[in-house]
C-alpha cells in the first residue's frame, strides 16, 4: 500500500517530469532533486516485493502454479526496474561535468546497449507483465477484484506522463495497490494462512 505513494512522490520530486519541454539538462542543473527522486523510485519498487510475495501466498485455491510463475517474473521484474534508479544519478552527474546535450547523449547511449536493454530493461518490462498476471490469478482466487492489478500497471506506465498522466496514474496505482492491501489488511489469521473453517470448507475473503 506504501509502494504508489513513495512512487508518486519519487515523480513530482523529478526536475525532468516537472520541466516539460525544458527538460534538457534538468538533471545536471538539480543533483540534489535527482537524488531524492532516484531514492524514493528506488524504494517504491523494493516496497512492492512484500507486497507481490502476500500475493503469491494467497493463490493457494486455484491457478496456482500459473500465479507462481507469475509471481516470480513479477519479483525479478521489480528488481531489475529499482536496479534502474542509479542511472539518474549518473545522469545527473554527467550533465553536470561535461553539459547538458554531450552528458544526456553518454547517457543514452549507455542505456542502449544490449546488457542494459536485455539485462534491465526487458526484464523489467516483463515484470510489469508478471504483476498483471499474478492480480488476475489472485482475483481468480477471489482475493482481488479483476481490475485492481491492471490499475496498477496502466498507473504505473502513465505516472511518468506529467501532468495529466501522472495525475490520472497515480489515482489507478493507488486504488489498485490500495483494494489488494486493504483486503489482507482485513484477513483474520484463519483467512492468511486458508485453514479449514467450522464448515469443513477453506476460509476465503470474498
Amino acid at each position: 500500500m506504501a509502494a504508489p505513494f513513495v512512487y508518486v512522490a519519487g515523480l513530482l520530486v523529478d526536475p525532468a517530469l516537472r520541466a516539460g519541454d525544458a527538460a534538457a539538462g534538468a538533471y545536471g542543473r538539480y543533483p540534489g532533486q535527482v537524488s531524492v527522486s532516484a531514492a524514493l523510485l528506488h524504494w517504491s519498487w523494493v516496497l512492492l516485493v512484500p507486497g507481490i510475495v502476500g500475493m503469491i501466498h494467497l493463490v493457494r485455491r486455484r491457478a496456482v502454479l500459473f500465479g507462481h510463475i507469475a509471481g516470480a517474473v513479477a519479483l525479478l521484474g521489480i528488481v531489475n526496474f529499482s536496479a534502474l534508479m542509479l542511472g539518474d544519478f549518473f545522469y545527473a552527474r554527467l550533465e553536470a561535468e561535461l553539459g547538458p546535450e554531450t552528458g544526456s547523449r553518454l547517457g543514452d547511449e549507455a542505456f542502449a546497449s544490449g546488457g542494459a536493454q536485455w539485462g534491465f530493461q526487458i526484464p523489467g518490462f516483463l515484470g510489469l507483465l508478471g504483476v498483471l498476471l499474478l492480480g488476475l490469478a489472485l482475483a481468480a482466487n477471489r482475493h482481488a477484484p479483476w481490475w485492481a492489478s491492471g490499475a496498477m500497471v496502466v498507473g504505473m506506465l502513465t505516472g511518468p506522463i506529467y501532468p495529466i498522466g501522472m495525475a490520472l496514474g497515480s489515482l489507478l496505482y493507488i486504488a489498485g495497490a490500495g483494494v489488494i492491501g486493504l483486503r489482507m489488511l482485513r484477513m483474520s489469521d484463519a483467512e492468511w494462512v486458508q485453514e479449514p473453517v467450522e464448515n469443513g470448507k477453506v476460509a476465503v475473503t470474498v
